[in-house]
Parts: structure tokens; sequence; C-alpha cells
């Protein structure tokens, strides 16, 4: 009985390999997928390729399956697209989990060990980190590898899922600590601009954390905010009304 193993990128490229090899047609294999693909570290390091075997089905005992394996055949995922495995890659829930391996991975790189905690909130699925060791390397001055690693994450999380994912990462409650920082330090801000009557000019900032500051101002009755510059150098001006 002839048998080859081949591999690709996904599954359905090693099952093309497979039979581009053999030079038969899909009907005249059984397909047993071996290992499925998995992306490496950052996507570009470590990652595997799908890999199947293909076992080729004699003639003499193709002609009496014919019949037989009728009902079982209309029911079962074709050979050359096994579609349960990609599916799976497809499904929300596995992007997910596939985003979670990926945090867990970057961690043990970084020599920490982390568990992963799920809530929602309005800003999309967070995903809260928390562990043993020194988790600031995580989140960097100012939460700057923290907001590197979430853009990645969402790479990887929307890599795996066919309808938009939003993921906020955190760790050891640091977006709540920041956002407070924050609204705090507009606070006092707006105060200094109202004595001085001069404006402020703050550093350059993330999107969602310039948001935070235009947000704790809109309402303000003696100043206002505006953003200017170009990413990723943009910031926040505070000024009297």
């Amino acid at each position: 009985m002839k048998k080859i193993i081949a591999s690709g990128k996904t599954i359905e490229d090693a099952v093309r390999q497979g039979l581009t090899e053999l030079q038969v047609s899909a009907e005249r294999v059984n397909v047993t997928v071996l290992e499925k693909p998995s992306r490496g570290l950052f996507g570009l390091i470590g990652g595997r390729a799908a890999k199947v075997e293909l076992v080729l089905i004699p003639e003499a005992a193709q002609q009496p399956a014919v019949s037989v394996s009728a009902v079982s055949a209309a029911s079962a995922p074709k050979a050359d697209a096994p579609a349960p495995a990609v599916k799976d890659a497809k499904d929300g829930k596995d992007a997910i989990l596939e985003t979670e391996r990926f945090i867990i991975e970057v961690a043990r790189t970084m020599g920490l060990d982390i568990t992963i905690a799920r809530h929602d909130s309005r800003d999309g699925l967070v995903l809260a980190l928390s562990g043993g060791g020194d988790l600031g390397m995580l989140i960097g001055r100012r939460g700057q590898t923290l907001d590197a690693l979430q853009y990645l994450v969402n790479i990887v999380a929307n890599r795996y899922s066919n309808s938009h994912l939003r993921i906020v990462l955190d760790a050891e409650d640091f977006r709540d600590r920041r956002r407070k920082t924050l609204e705090d330090l507009s606070d006092r801000l707006a105060g200094h601009v109202i004595r001085t009557r001069k404006e402020v000019v703050l550093e350059p900032m993330a999107p969602h954390e310039r948001k935070i500051i235009h947000s704790q101002l809109q309402n303000h009755a003696k100043v206002k905010t505006f953003s200017k510059g170009d990413e990723p150098n943009r910031r926040v001006v505070i000024t009297l009304k």
C-alpha cells in the first residue's frame, strides 16, 4: 500500500502537495493529519508547517466502496479539503485560544510564568495577565511594551478569526492605574493653563491615551483640548477656550 507524507503552510496545501506527488485525485487517498500548522513567536520564529499522511487506495478496493460508503462519504470531509481543521482555525473561540498561547510563549521567552483571565469591556475583550516574576517587563515604561504586545496580539487574534476581534491586553491592572494617572494629570494641567493663561503641549501619546485626556476635559468650563502632529509623535494640547 503506497503512502507518502506531505507538508505545507496549511493542511489544504499539504494535501494538494501530496496529491500532486501521487498524481491522483482526492477520492483515491485516505488522509491523516499528523501535525496542524502553528505560527512561531511574533509569527516569524519557530513556526511549524502542516503535515499529512496520504495513503493510496488500491483501485480494486475502490470500486465496491462506492455504493457501500456513499452515505458516509456525503457527510465526511473531503480528503483535499479537511473542513473541520480549517473551520476550527477560523473560529472565534479558537482565535482567543491561539492568542493566549502566543502571549504565554512570549512571556516564557522573557522568563515569566503567567496566567490569563478574560472579561468583556466596552473597549473589547480584556486579557488580564498575572503570575510570578516581574510583570513590569511586559508593561514597560508607561505601558509602551504592553501597547506593542497588544498590537501584535490583535494581529494574531484576527489571523484566526473570520470576524474582527478587539483585544485589550492588561497586566496587574495597569490600564486602570494608567487611566487614573492621566485623568489626574489632565485636571492638574487644566488648572495650570487657567492660572498661567498659557497652553500646555503634552508629550507624544498613543491614541487611546490621548482619548482619555480629551474625555476628561471635554466638558471643562474654561479649557479645551485638541491633538496636533503626526503619529507616532501626535500630542494633546490643552488651551483656554
